[in-house]
Formats: structure tokens, sequence, C-alpha cells
């Protein structure tokens, strides 16, 4: 059974109590002569099924029993003069202008779609960055050159293990207890001296040492494989939605360059 607080989060509800009231719509309730518009009970119902709650009778009934709630909580503020109250004001702008910045938001991705041409020139650019392998990785990190030349020469001796000399030099603390291995991966997903010297070694085979902004790496290629990548279908809706939100940045970057701000 459905459990609604008696006095729901203010801030979830503050996106839902800005709805305009139309003349000769219908209310849902009157408190004390102030009418609750229907459109504000169906904007929650709405809101709840998008997150996975039928619409029954019960949620309507308990949607309805916190706008009500709401509505009392704010005239008992409004007559107490809270809504006049400095920080209680700024955070009533907050929430207008959050709000109004979600409408753009949502207005701009429909105004604007990313077309099927783009999301292929962005399927075909990401099967060249990542290439048809995986590359099972291990790595040493350390702070100086010097420090690296070492450990690249101490490994070089008869017997010598890269796990054991990764779990004792390395200072990575996400890979040195694994002997350094950094699990299976496309050589793009790194920064690039890193990944350009793994792409250069063959199997079993170690590197010299490469400086990245993390310090110096001594990389070991421990095995590949064929990387098996998604259908432009099977990626479609990723694209489109990284898309849509690099649109989105630059669109609020030109905003930004064409306000005066000072």
């Amino acid at each position: 059974m459905l459990k609604f607080s008696k006095f729901a989060m203010l801030s979830t509800l503050l996106a839902f109590t800005a709805c305009t009231q139309a003349a000769d719509e219908k209310a849902a309730a009157l408190v004390n002569g102030v009418a609750i518009p229907q459109s504000r009970v169906d904007l929650r119902v709405k809101f709840a099924a998008q997150q996975g709650q039928p619409d029954t009778p019960e949620l309507q009934k308990a949607i309805k029993d916190d706008l009500i709630n709401l509505e009392v909580i704010s005239q008992a503020a409004a007559k107490a003069g809270l809504d006049k109250q400095a920080e209680t004001a700024e955070q009533i702008e907050l929430s207008r202008q959050s709000i109004l910045a979600s409408a753009y938001v949502q207005d701009y991705a429909k105004t604007h779609p990313v077309s099927e041409e783009a999301l292929k020139q962005e399927f075909d650019a990401m099967k060249s960055r990542i290439g048809n392998k995986e590359f099972k990785l291990s790595h040493i990190l350390v702070a100086s050159e010097e420090e690296a030349n070492k450990v690249a020469a101490d490994l070089k001796k008869k017997g010598a293990s890269f796990a054991k000399t990764a779990k004792a030099k390395s200072m990575d603390p996400g890979s040195k207890d694994k002997g350094g291995e950094l699990g299976w991966s496309v050589p793009a997903n790194f920064v690039q001296p890193f990944a350009e010297a793994a792409a250069q070694l063959k199997k079993g085979q170690v590197s010299a040492p490469v400086q990245t902004q993390f310090g110096w790496h001594i990389i070991k290629l421990e095995d590949t494989r064929e990387l098996k990548v998604p259908s432009f279908d099977e990626i479609k809706p990723n694209l489109e939605k990284r898309l849509q939100q690099q649109a989105l940045q630059k669109a609020i970057e030109e905003l930004r360059g064409k306000a005066r701000i000072e």
C-alpha cells in the first residue's frame, strides 16, 4: 500500500506549485477560498508515474492531501510574514529560477533535435577512436623519472615480478594491491601518452617509463582481445543524450557571452 508523508518535502513540491490557474479551470480543492487546480494534481501524478508508481485512486488522493497540506502550511507561513524574510525570499527566487532553467532545457531539447546524420557521424568517430581491440593492462606509477628508471631496470632482472613490484612500488591506490592490474579497456580511455605507449606494446611486453600528469608509468600489456562494438541502434540513445548535452552547454556559453556580467 502506498504511503505518503503527511507533510511532503517542500523542496520536492515547489516545482509543482508554480502552475498558473486558468479562470475556468476545475479546482481539485478549495483551501480558505484558494483553489488548488486539478492541473497541479495531474502534474504530481505524472511525476509519480515517471518514478514508476501506477496511477491509482489511492495515489490521486494521497497527492491531493499533500497539496492541501502544502496550501494550509503556505497560507499560515504567509500570514506569519515568513515569505517576507530575506532567506525565505531568496529560496523562493532560487526555486523559480530552477523551474525556469529546467523548462528552458526541456524546450531546447525539443526545438533542437539531434539529426540522424550527426548521430551517425558521432558513431563513426567513436568507432575510429576506440579501435577494434581491448587491452588488458597493468602499470606501476611512481613520482619521478629517476624512480621510474630504477623500477624499469629492476624489472629487467632475472626473476623479477611485475605484480610484486607494483604492490611494493606503485603509488596508484586503485591498482597497486592488484599487482598493477587495470583490467580490460581500450587505449582511448587513458590519457594520450599512456594510450600511445600501450598501443605500441606486444603481449607480455613492458614499456619504458612514460610521463603523464599523474606521474611516471611503467606499463605492461597482459593480453588483447577483439572488441565487440555495440551497434548504432544500441548506442544511439546515449549518443543522442551526449550530443544534446554538448549542444545545450554551447547554448549556455553563448547566452553567457551575450549577457552583461559585472
